[in-house]
Formats: C-alpha cells, structure tokens, sequence
C-alpha cells in the first residue's frame, strides 16, 4: 500500500457482500479484494455469482461464494457464519441485493410490492441483524447498506423501491446508535442514476439486447439533470464502499453517502 493511503488497506479483513451477483456487487467485490480483503460472495442467482466470483481476482483462499436468498433468516445467518468459519470472523458487511419494480401507487400489486421490500428492506434488516450480532461481540466492524436517490427525490413509478430505500435509511441510523459504543460502525450509499444493473431495464428491447439509441438519450437526460454532467459507473458505488469499509471512514457512522454526481445535495 502506498503511503498516505494506508487507512484503505484492508488485508485481513474479512468481507461479506450481498447481491455480490450484480453489477455493482460485482465491481464492489473487485475493489475489496484489491484492497487486500477476504470476501464471501452471497446471491441467489448461482450463475452469475459464479461468474462474479471468478471475476473477483485474489489469491487462493481468498474469495468464496455462496448462494444465499436473503429473505431468509437461516440462509443470511449462515453466510455470516461461514464467514466466521472461513476467515474467523467479519469485519465488513455490504448488504446490497436489491430488485426494483416500476407502477403507480394505486396501480401496485401487493405481490410485487411484498417482493420489493422482502428483498431491499427485509434482507438489508436480517444481514443488519446477523453481522451486527457478531461485531458487537468482536468490539468492530463495519456494516454498509445500500440505499438509494429514491429514497430522497419522489420520482414517480418507483413507489415500493423507495420505500424500501427510505427504511434503509432510517435502519442504518438507528442500528447505528444502537451498536457505535460497541466499535461498530452502521453507514449507507444512496446511489444515483448507475449504469448497468437495474438501470438497464430502461433501455432494454424484448430481445434482451440494448437499444443504444435509447440508452444515449437516458444517459442524456441524466447529464442534464446532473450538476458533473455525467453518469456513475458501478467503479464508482465500489469505491464508496471501499471507503466505508476502511479505517479511512472510521470517524463516520449514521451517515449517507449521497453518490449521485450533484443531482440530490442534502441540506
């Protein structure tokens, strides 16, 4: 590591990353490992956690993967226990699986608004719940937690995904002054508007392939809306983690990173 920038070295630390399977949990699991990290990849989509695990780099015995549905208590339990057993303990917990869903309020099937918050809130609160049990007792850690713009700008369609975000939020706070006089640390990033994931469903035909025409005039409209004129790159979600995940953030807890290129600025 070089000088000046040893907070961010994480060798020896040991990580799990939920939602490890997407875009951004992908890169996400890349930058940690960079930094030296142990990490327990977790998804419940097998194939493209496979995919993101060999992706992840590292030497042998430095990643892993395990699939893991986390609207289940056992299952999230477990990938924090094997965690435990893998690398003795858990430094770092990333909840980020996420799903989204478009439709008005009075428009919302309550199955797609129960699948919404089971995985973006309920998942975030069981993966709270299992890591900070064990930092508590290990006197550290730090716990990330994946909000969202949403929860913050009302942007219509997007009803359940920001309520979901919107109880992120108020879960990291809280969780955070429950468990910081025990070391731990409890932050979240709201992202903005991020290529790839779940901002691709926009630009998408029936096919599966990407209209470009489409995709250029969202990626416009963003620009215009955003002070860098510019739009994120999952690299740019991973380094925010990173960030939480060092010793470089160790003075913060209960907050969140607003990665959004200017487009929402908190008072």
């Amino acid at each position: 590591m070089n000088e000046g920038f040893e907070d961010f070295d994480l060798t020896g630390r040991s990580v799990v990353v939920s939602g490890a399977a997407s875009d951004m949990g992908a890169a996400i699991a890349r930058s940690l490992v960079a930094a030296g990290a142990k990490v327990l990849l977790g998804d419940v989509d097998e194939a493209r956690l496979a995919q993101a695990l060999e992706g992840a780099g590292g030497a042998a015995g430095q990643v892993f993967a395990m699939r893991t549905d986390v609207t289940r208590r056992a299952e999230v339990e477990a990938l924090v226990d094997r965690s435990v057993s893998e690398f003795g303990g858990i430094d770092v917990m990333a909840n980020i699986a996420g799903v989204i869903h478009d439709s008005l309020v009075v428009e919302t099937d309550e199955a797609d608004l129960d699948r919404v918050l089971a995985v973006n809130l309920k998942g975030v609160y069981l993966g709270c719940q299992a890591a900070a049990r064990r930092m508590s007792e290990q006197g550290r850690g730090s716990i990330i937690n994946m909000a969202s713009l949403a929860a913050f700008a009302a942007l219509p369609e997007l009803s359940c995904y920001s309520v979901s975000k919107a109880g992120v939020v108020a879960l990291t706070r809280v969780l955070a002054a429950e468990v910081g006089p025990s070391g731990v640390r409890v932050n979240a990033i709201a992202p903005g508007f991020v290529e790839g994931g779940m901002t691709a469903r926009r630009v998408r035909r029936t096919d599966g392939s990407v209209d470009e025409e489409k995709l250029e005039a969202v990626r416009a409209g963003v620009r215009q809306r955003n002070p860098l004129r510019t739009t994120g790159e999952p690299r740019d979600i991973a380094n925010a983690v990173l960030f939480l995940a060092s010793d470089a953030s160790r003075y913060l807890t209960g907050q969140v990173l607003h990665a959004n290129g200017g487009s929402y600025m908190p008072s």
